[in-house]
């Protein structure tokens, strides 16, 4: 039927080896499974790899991603959603022609279904199962805002629209409800997941509710819901919430889980009372999300040798400080990441627990029942645990229990409030550490911000000024070896308009070398024990961001907005 098979085609793609086949060979014997299901099973074949076999063997072209103006609404809104996602296609306009993307080439039937769905015109291309998926996700019609804004003008009780039932791992997108209030909240939860927010702010004000989206750390405003839908927007996500819908005085928090698409949303909601209502804040939590290798979150050399030094002993304290949101709890995890294994015992204690990690006892802290961080170190310290994660250190009763930790064969992870590295010292001793516990335990401490990173599709060069170089903390002459790039005014489709598409991490790592151990039994302040640490081969956080710069991925702008030059950056 076809030229070649697409074992051969594999092979000559040195996608897999002759050995990895003739194992699944055996494996499946006669059960009637695929050579290729096993060889994605057993993770010697990716995605990709088998989706441009496909597209080489039957001559199909290959799709690597699904922009916006492939996606046609129109299109998607004449097939059915569950179709779609049952059968893993998707109908897309790629050149003004209309193909329908598929994860299997040989699997006819929905094809052919889709094909005829669409008018019988329709092309076929391959992609991967999760860019199709991500795809129908991203793209697949709801029914507008404007829409359902109207809607809500139209009815006349919106308390009767109101369904009085909690949420639980439910997938809104396949919700099939008609009351607008329910539709609105899904799509304002959908649109947030789509864009990839971090937190949704619903902000009443005095004649009208703003609904805002922060993405990539900068507040974006998305509409306005009309004032008079703002009681029935804020039961609703109470109900889905779990909280009382009749307190109306006091700040709630609770949590709801949805499912979007095939994502687990895990949603931390907090109400507070102001002047025109009450205001809610919900921090999104993608449960499906995987933390990336220490190696790939951007350390230099040096700091990475730090760190996976650090990290690899078996007792002392490791501090990542920063501000709120600056990827501090992330970064801890890439280090569990690494360290889970059956071999050891690891024991959290957080608030809240962000992420559930499989092989890792998690502690979430409840304040009310007088479950503290303090109250919950204490008994795992009883759990004989190997490493012990604690979300931050905020008070001395809890950097006590950890300093003790440390000094009795337990590696301690935790986060801090400081502004740079070397100031962990200092806060530590305001705390009332005695600071020859300090220099005994402390191993290294990690200082983070997060700069957005520019869209590679359309960022632009640029000449920056005289002023940004000097805030910059380098002379004119070493600026003139640097190639400078700012985001395109109006963005492009890759980055949404926005001119910025991720974020990264810039970091500053002090270890405690014998020096700064003896400085800190002095009790000598931050500007000192930086200095030090610079001798040390520390690089501040704005040099950090310099070397980001000189790569081209982020703008001085950035690392200005989280760094300040100082004294020693100029080498």
């Amino acid at each position: 039927m076809f030229n070649k098979k697409l074992e051969e085609i594999l092979l000559e793609m040195g996608a897999v080896k002759a050995a990895q086949i003739q194992e699944c060979l055996v494996d499946i014997g006669s059960s009637g499974k695929s050579v290729t299901s096993c060889l994605l099973e057993k993770q010697f074949l990716t995605q990709e790899n088998l989706a441009k076999a496909y597209s080489q063997m039957l001559s199909l072209n290959y799709v690597e991603s699904v922009t916006e103006k492939m996606a046609d609404p129109e299109k998607l809104a004449l097939v059915p959603l569950k179709f779609l996602r049952d059968n893993v296609i998707v109908p897309v306009v790629i050149d003004e022609e209309l193909y329908i993307l598929t994860s299997d080439p040989l699997d006819f039937q929905p094809v052919d279904e889709l094909n005829l769905m669409l008018g019988g015109r329709a092309q076929v291309a391959v992609a991967t199962r999760s860019v199709i998926i991500d795809s129908i996700n991203r793209y697949y019609p709801l029914e507008g805002t404007k829409q359902m804004i109207e809607d809500l003008e139209e009815e006349k009780d919106l308390s009767g629209t109101l369904e009085l039932s909690g949420v639980e791992e439910q997938d809104i997108m396949g919700m099939g409800v008609e009351a607008p209030i329910v539709k609105l909240v899904n799509s304002i939860l959908f649109q947030a997941v789509k864009r990839d927010a971090s937190d949704i702010h619903i902000e009443p004000e005095e004649k009208d509710v703003r609904v805002r989206y922060r993405i990539d750390g900068v507040m974006h405003q998305v509409f306005m819901p009309p004032k008079r839908a703002q009681a029935a927007i804020t039961s609703r996500l109470k109900i889905m919430a779990n909280l009382n819908i009749a307190e109306k005085r006091l700040p709630q928090d609770g949590r709801i889980q949805i499912r979007v698409g095939d994502k687990a949303i895990d949603l931390r909601v907090s109400v507070l009372p102001v002047a025109y209502g009450e205001r809610i804040v919900m921090r999104l939590l993608d449960k499906t999300k995987t933390f990336r290798d220490l190696k790939d979150l951007g350390f230099t050399e040096r700091d990475y040798s730090v760190v996976d030094r650090a990290t690899s002993q078996p007792n002392g304290i490791v501090l990542v400080t920063g501000p709120t949101g600056s990827g501090k709890t992330s970064t801890l995890y890439s280090v569990l990441a690494r360290l889970n294994s059956p071999k050891r015992n690891i024991i959290t204690v957080e608030d809240p627990i962000e992420y559930q990690m499989k092989g890792i006892s998690q502690v979430q802290v409840k304040d009310k029942i007088g479950l503290t961080f303090a109250a919950a170190l204490r008994s795992i310290l009883r759990q004989d645990p190997d490493i012990v994660m604690i979300g931050e250190t905020r008070d001395h009763e809890t950097a006590q229990i950890a300093i003790q930790a440390s000094l009795t064969g337990h590696l301690v992870l935790s986060t801090l409030h400081t502004n740079n590295a070397p100031a962990a010292i200092t806060r530590l001793i305001d705390m009332g550490i005695e600071p020859f516990l300090i220099s005994s335990s402390l191993i290294c401490v990690l200082a983070q911000r997060l700069v957005r990173v520019l869209c590679p599709k359309c960022k632009q060069e640029y000449h920056p000024t005289a002023e940004l170089i000097h805030r910059l903390g380098i002379s004119p002459e070493r600026a003139k070896s640097i190639k400078f790039f700012e985001p395109k005014p109006e963005g492009c489709e890759n980055c949404s308009g926005a001119g910025y598409k991720g974020r990264l991490a810039i970091f500053e790592v002090m270890e405690m070398t014998g020096e700064i151990a003896r400085l800190t039994v002095e009790r000598s302040d931050t500007a000192i024990l930086r200095k030090q640490a610079m001798k040390d081969g520390m690089k501040l956080l704005i040099e950090d961001g310099l070397r980001r710069i000189e790569e081209g991925v982020t703008t001085i702008d950035e690392v200005l907005a989280v760094a300040v030059a100082q004294e020693g950056v100029e080498e």
